[in-house]
């Protein structure tokens, strides 16, 4: 199965966001979600002002991992994933996430689970 693609969800400055569903994951390596590119250039995402909320209801504890990157030169891919354990009937917030470690080459970044999990990925706001 394919990775399923994970949208964003902006934070809003001196505002209020409607609370967002979420994606559910298929368990498994090679599944999971997959961040789109965000960035104003259309080159990567921004995984510095990422965060994620990991819900588990699946009845059992899992994990959700963060791939390390693979676009170079990713000088802290080397660190390996990041894998957080989510117990059943709870949500962990997740990030912000740091580019040299995560960046995939295509700009993304990829989340993998070890059981069904819903997923939703927000946005904070940059200033400049």
């Amino acid at each position: 199965m394919a990775r399923v693609a994970l949208p964003y969800s902006t934070l809003v400055s001196n505002g209020n966001l409607l609370d967002p569903t979420g994606v559910a994951t298929v368990a498994g390596a090679g599944n999971g979600l997959q961040t789109p590119d965000i960035s104003p250039n259309r080159r990567q995402s921004v995984p510095e002002l990422t965060l994620l909320r990991v819900a588990n209801a699946s009845g059992g504890s899992g994990t959700i991992s963060i791939l390390a990157g693979t676009n170079p030169p990713n000088v802290a891919a080397g660190q390996g994933n990041l894998t957080v354990t989510v117990a059943n009937s709870t949500t962990q917030w997740v990030g912000p996430f740091e580019s040299n470690r995560f960046i995939q080459s295509d700009g993304s970044l990829i989340l993998e689970t070890s059981v069904v999990m819903t997923v939703t990925a927000f946005k904070v706001p940059a200033y400049a």
